[in-house]
């Protein structure tokens, strides 16, 4: 049984569904992406990832993120749920039919949050199933929160949360640019790509960034950041590449150079 430290792989929304078209999932995406898994053999692995216009969408409809305000949110909270089960299920038959032994789990059943932060997440199942050599997926899922009854939780806070709690070698962020930007790339073909960053140079970067394209009830790039900061600042290196590039999530994994942005302390 393994007890090395477990690498985090956050798959963006946009790398999986298409944002601009409701539940549109990109389906030779989820296929390259789980090929690609099956090739890595990782070890220590754990896959977190974002709703796109699955979640996104539905959530926007019912106010789920800002929290309990009426009765009519209550199936709201469970559609947003259920199609982000949807959403998950694709990805989970991709990895199942090829024999990687990954398990869903729904951040909903055991995460509670309070004011939209994670407030509890029981851990223990997760960190036995990594020893077994299982591979967790989690995703951004609707939750129970103590102050403002319900809420949306990103997969950037889980990331950032697991990764902080076992302390993690690295977090890998695939999302469907190269990197971290000056301005957003797919509007300003001159924008400027950061190859590294380390605290200082990211605090500026933040103030100038946006938000992101379609659907996003938790941010684009800036909350995505923002999230990952706690993990950064003890020590893990955070890597945002583009998973949409071939072999990319390989490369990432097995530690072999990707054209990204490194995000480190110092």
């Amino acid at each position: 049984m393994s007890k090395a430290k477990p690498v985090i792989l956050k798959i963006g929304g946009s790398v999986l569904t298409n944002k601009t078209v409701e539940l549109e999932a990109r389906m030779d995406m989820i296929s390259g992406i789980a090929d690609q898994i099956l090739e890595a053999n990782p070890k220590n692995l754990v896959i977190v990832h974002g709703g796109g216009s699955f979640g996104h969408p539905t959530a926007q409809k019912y106010a789920i993120k800002e929290g309990f305000k009426d009765e009519a949110q209550i199936a709201g909270f469970a559609e947003t749920h259920h199609i982000m089960t949807v959403l998950n299920g694709l990805l989970m038959d991709a990895l199942i039919w090829r024999g990687i032994p990954a398990i869903s789990m729904a951040p909903s059943s055991y995460v509670i949050t309070r004011n939209g932060r994670i407030q509890h997440l029981d851990m223990t199942i997760l960190k036995r199933l990594l020893e077994m050599g299982f591979i967790p997926v989690l995703y951004g899922d609707t939750v129970i929160d103590e102050e403002i009854g319900f809420t949306i939780l990103s997969g950037d806070q889980i990331v950032a949360y697991l990764a902080t709690q076992m302390n993690a070698e690295r977090i890998l962020v695939g999302v469907d640019v190269d990197g971290v930007y000056d301005d957003n790339p797919k509007s300003n073909p001159k924008a400027k790509m950061f190859t590294r960053l380390n605290m200082e140079e990211l605090k500026n970067v933040l103030e100038k960034l946006g938000g992101s394209e379609g659907y996003d009830v938790t941010g684009g790039m800036r909350s995505k950041i923002a999230e990952l900061m706690p993990a950064v600042m003890q020590g893990i290196p955070v890597l945002i590449f583009n998973a949409t590039k071939t072999k990319h999530i390989y490369k990432a994994i097995k530690g072999e150079n990707v054209k990204g942005t490194l995000i480190e302390k110092e």
